[in-house]
């Protein structure tokens, strides 16, 4: 047991483990598959359906509002997407965001395509949207868009209120359930090429982060990122969190880059095979 789990009341344990979420989703595909199950137990069908949530294939071939449902679903999509399609990265390969979107369908049919835009735009910046793409490039872009989704469309929101010099009194912070209203400091003009003053950003991210709490990149590494420059584009903070390395050991689905090409267990398999 982990110390975590005795560091913190029941209730709230289970409902930051989304307990719930899957025990829901447990019994919603009991009934759905309940002739099946019937051959071979009820007791057999949930230790199964809770193992493959431990490994992370529960999420394979299901629609995107269930792999969105969790932090742990979406580590467990990236982790898939990289082990099923690392050899595009291996051999050297390079991809349209219209391709990568085709792969990304193949492990969920109704993947948006916004989803996969959003992080080719990061890569690609300025770029034209038809221009081809590493698998490494791409694969760290999406795992930025696609874990911390909600958070950044917020973020954007805010970034473009500080561009365009707007002072409301509040800001509508989106979210995936409802949106609220945020209090804000005064906003100064920026100029829409050299992005916006850091700082500034900043303290409105730290506000942000106390909202979204786990759904947002760790507010210490946000300040490291924010603090090493004076003004910057919103795809410029894009793409330094997407190359951030304590980021991405933070979301724990993908290997360091280095050794993103590398899978030990796969390479054998695939050997004995």
């Amino acid at each position: 047991m982990s110390p975590e789990r005795l560091s913190l009341p029941g209730e709230q344990y289970l409902a930051q483990r989304h307990v719930l979420t899957y025990i829901e989703d447990a019994v919603s595909q009991l009934l759905v598959n309940k002739e099946e199950v019937c051959q071979y137990g009820i007791a057999r069908f949930f230790t199964e359906y809770f193992t493959s949530v431990h490994q992370g294939t529960h999420v394979l071939f299901r629609e995107i509002n269930f792999i969105q449902a969790t932090p742990h679903n979406r580590a467990s999509f990236l982790r898939n997407f990289w082990k099923c399609f690392r050899t595009i990265g291996k051999n050297g390969d390079l991809l349209t965001v219209k391709e990568y979107h085709c792969l990304l369908q193949m492990l969920c049919p109704d993947f948006p395509l916004d989803l996969t835009q959003k992080a080719a735009r990061i890569v690609l910046m300025d770029d034209a949207m038809d221009c081809l793409m590493s698998f490494s490039d791409f694969l760290f872009a999406f795992q930025i868009q696609f874990y911390y989704s909600e958070f950044l469309e917020s973020a954007a929101a805010i970034y473009q209120d500080l561009l365009t010099g707007k002072n409301p009194n509040t800001v509508v912070v989106p979210t995936s359930s409802s949106g609220q209203h945020r209090q804000r400091s005064t906003l100064s003009e920026c100029s829409l090429q050299d992005g916006v003053d850091a700082p500034l950003f900043h303290q409105c991210l730290e506000s942000l982060c106390e909202r979204y709490k786990q759904s947002c990149p760790p507010p210490a590494l946000i300040g490291e990122v924010l603090s090493s420059v004076q003004r910057l584009t919103f795809y410029g903070f894009l793409m330094v969190l997407s190359k951030h390395q304590g980021i991405n050991k933070a979301i724990g689905a993908l290997p360091e880059r280095g050794k993103l090409l590398e899978d030990t267990t796969m390479d054998k398999t695939l050997e004995n095979l």
